[in-house]
């Protein structure tokens, strides 16, 4: 996720990660889902960037 939070594309973050767009995008509704499921809804980018500060994924001194 954080490769793809830090790229401008899932094709960005899928060159990156050596993986297809479609892995890419499956991961990422599959923590959507997760999120959504414990009633922490994520549905935007910006909405899962929160999430992966809060969580400690990742840290504001990352980016």
């Amino acid at each position: 996720m954080l490769t793809w939070l830090r790229a401008e594309s899932k094709q960005e973050a899928a060159g990156e990660l050596f993986i297809s767009v479609s892995t890419v995008s499956t991961h990422i509704s599959r923590i959507r889902v997760k999120y959504e499921s414990a009633g922490r809804p994520a549905t935007s980018k910006s909405s899962l960037f929160v999430r992966a500060i809060q969580d400690g994924y990742a840290t504001l001194d990352d980016w």
